[in-house]
């Protein structure tokens, strides 16, 4: 079995590298088709001297072949190497500011996806077993609804309301200002606790709170109606049925139907979790949150190439990565599964 599993992962594994290389490719064409010149963004005008332009851009290497780009860019992502800005502040490893922006983008993720799966597990959970009642019907409608909030919309109503009319939440940002933090690993609330900053601590809480749970309310519909299903047809089945005859408790009844009906989620589990990771660009954007969405926004605007070629392919690895774990958990979870 170890053998099979092993060549299963492999397998999937070895997807990896084309999606990379597919997702590399179709940036790189996008980016050299769509108007705009990084050089001119940079220098902020096209009133520049052709000797000066064709100077930076040699600086830049974008006076090259494209298909000597294209390579050039590739072998360095295989070394490690992610390149240099071309916007301001140009020069610097892009790898630099992807360190520096994945922590708060990774914060924000996992709290939003914690959010998403308890909302789901228990709008889920009392739909199945309210099964054609009002609150199943209340809890499909909730489903529907949240599913297509249109999140900056709903965050901006959050901050409206909790910061701008109560005046209890911040609105932007990851900490107050004023407060101190020393960075260890750029996850401020783990940060704060390894530190014992408690100002800190609750400071970089609040400040999670909103952009939470605009994200997780708005993930949490698709569990909803995941969880709804499967639970429906696990009570249905035989062995529910006996655990009725023995006179076995209905909330235990339930948690046994939940764990029966979790195994098909956690492949949603994981592929929503690598699109949090990747960057949610509109939830950022709205909460003024300094992560990989505001990152390549900013980018985008400059028409800085190598940065966005950076960020996505690291992007397209981590989802891969988190697609590969997701396997491995799945296939240990429930032995049907076929190497």
């Amino acid at each position: 079995m170890a053998r099979g599993l092993g060549s299963y992962l492999l397998i999937r594994a070895s997807i990896i590298i084309p999606t990379i290389l597919i997702l590399y490719t179709v940036v790189f064409i996008f980016l050299r088709i769509l108007p705009g010149n990084p050089i001119l963004a940079v220098v902020g005008t096209k009133n520049i001297p052709p000797e000066q332009l064709a100077h930076l851009k040699h600086l830049a290497g974008l006076d090259r072949p494209l298909y000597v780009q294209y390579f050039s860019y590739l072998a360095g992502i295989f070394q490690g190497d992610f390149g240099k800005t071309l916007a301001f502040p140009q020069g610097k490893p892009v790898w630099d500011y992807i360190a520096l922006k994945f922590p708060a983008t990774l914060e924000l993720s996992i709290c939003s996806f914690i959010i998403s799966v308890l909302l789901g597990l228990a709008t889920g959970s009392i739909a199945a077993t309210r099964r054609g009642g009002l609150l199943d019907e209340s809890m499909r409608f909730y489903s529907v609804i949240v599913y297509v909030l249109f999140i900056p919309w709903f965050g901006m109503m959050l901050q409206y309301l909790f910061g701008v009319y109560l005046h209890v939440l911040p609105t932007s940002g990851r900490l107050d200002p004023g407060i101190a933090l020393d960075r260890i690993t750029g996850l401020y609330v783990l940060d704060s606790i390894l530190t014992m900053n408690v100002p800190a601590l609750v400071s970089s809480l609040r400040h999670l709170i909103l952009p939470s749970i605009t994200l997780g309310v708005v993930l949490s519909g698709a569990y909803t109606r995941l969880i709804r299903n499967n639970m429906v047809e696990v009570l249905n089945q035989e062995f529910i049925r006996a655990y009725h005859a023995r006179g076995v408790r209905s909330w235990k009844i339930t948690l046994y139907a939940l764990k029966n009906a979790f195994i098909p989620v956690v492949t949603m589990m994981g592929l929503q979790f690598a699109i949090l990771l990747g960057g949610a660009v509109l939830t950022e954007t709205t909460f003024s949150w300094p992560g990989m969405g505001t990152f390549i926004v900013d980018r985008i605007g400059y028409r800085d190439y190598t940065s966005i070629e950076g960020t996505v392919v690291f992007i397209a690895l981590l989802v891969g990565l988190v697609s590969l774990l997701v396997d491995l958990v799945y296939a240990l979870l429930d032995p049907r599964v076929k190497y």
